[in-house]
């Protein structure tokens, strides 16, 4: 299972969104994608996974805080316990094996940011 995750500013366009996964690989061969649970209705993020054609898990922001990332943003830290809300979502989503097969990437704008990983699902 290969799952995209996201973190991003509030009022994040799609544009924005789109050029992360880009940056970061790409949707191809992609089984879903992942953020913390109170960004998984944001309407841009669900147009870019319909225009993917996968499904958006919502990770609990607690699971989120257990998960040590190869990157670390100070102010993700500080909020969610974890240096990165893309990394560590994608590995929550893509099951207890994971591994990031592209660490945080952030869209030109700077409101979004994309890491993939790989599983066995969850």
């Amino acid at each position: 299972m290969k799952v995209a995750g996201f973190g991003f500013k509030k009022d994040v366009a799609l544009a924005s969104l789109r050029d992360a996964l880009l940056a970061a690989g790409g949707p191809e061969g992609l089984s879903a994608m992942a953020t913390v649970c109170d960004k998984a209705d944001t309407e841009s993020l669900k147009q870019l996974a319909r225009e993917c054609g996968v499904p958006i898990k919502a990770v609990p922001a607690d699971m989120l805080a257990s998960i040590d990332t190869p990157t670390q943003s100070k102010l993700v830290a500080e909020k969610f316990g974890t240096g990165s809300i893309a990394e560590a979502a994608a590995l929550a989503a893509a099951g207890p094996r994971a591994r990031l097969i592209a660490t945080r990437v952030v869209s030109k704008d700077r409101t979004a940011t994309a890491a993939i990983a790989e599983g066995d699902g969850a």
